[in-house]
């Protein structure tokens, strides 16, 4: 990737090194050297240092599946359409993310704060996307659009990460859970 910046290959560099070994496994020379660069280089993007270091690099990553996956979905044009599919694809993307699935198996009490950090970016970037996209719906009367999208991004984050019954490689299960759990409520049916 041409014109990258120290920035991005520092984080780049954060990515080989977790991938080889884990987050434990690595040290700023280590990254230093996968990114060609100097470890005071590092220490000018990411003065934190090492927590601050992987905390970006998570949200990041967290970012770019967000922005991937509406890309994915902005094609449908119906509501119902970009959930179903943005849930079963999340999913499928979560499930098959070897490097995720690791640190996840092996390393939860490191991952797990470094993507908390990006939680509330996460929550408020989601909740201005589902605002948009409902408010050229017609909702439920007495309901405001403010309650709705938050409703609708704490279901969807939450199924993502816990289908609990559902089966979200199903699309029947997940067009009758987008259906009677998501948006029965919030969008006036005709």
């Amino acid at each position: 990737m041409p014109n990258r910046t120290p920035r991005e290959r520092i984080m780049d560099a954060v990515m080989v090194c977790v991938d080889r070994g884990g987050l434990h496994s690595f040290a700023l020379e280590d990254v230093a050297a996968e990114a060609n660069l100097s470890r005071a280089t590092i220490y000018r993007h990411f003065p934190g240092g090492r927590t601050q270091l992987i905390n970006d690099t998570v949200t990041r990553e967290v970012a770019r599946f967000w922005g991937e996956l509406a890309d994915h979905v902005r094609p449908l044009a119906a509501i119902e359409d970009r959930l179903v599919v943005g849930l079963m694809e999340a999913r499928r993307r979560i499930d098959e993310y070897d490097l995720l699935q690791r640190l996840v198996a092996s390393e939860p009490d490191d991952l797990l704060p470094a993507l908390s950090e990006s939680d509330q970016l996460v929550q408020l970037a989601i909740m201005g996307y589902i605002k948009d996209l409902i408010s050229r719906e017609q909702l439920v009367e007495g309901l405001d659009l403010e309650t709705a999208a938050e409703y609708l991004t704490r279901m969807l984050l939450s199924h993502i990460g816990t289908a609990g019954r559902w089966d979200l490689t199903d699309r029947t299960q997940v067009e009758r859970l987008v259906r009677t759990q998501f948006l029965a409520g919030i969008i006036q049916r005709q």
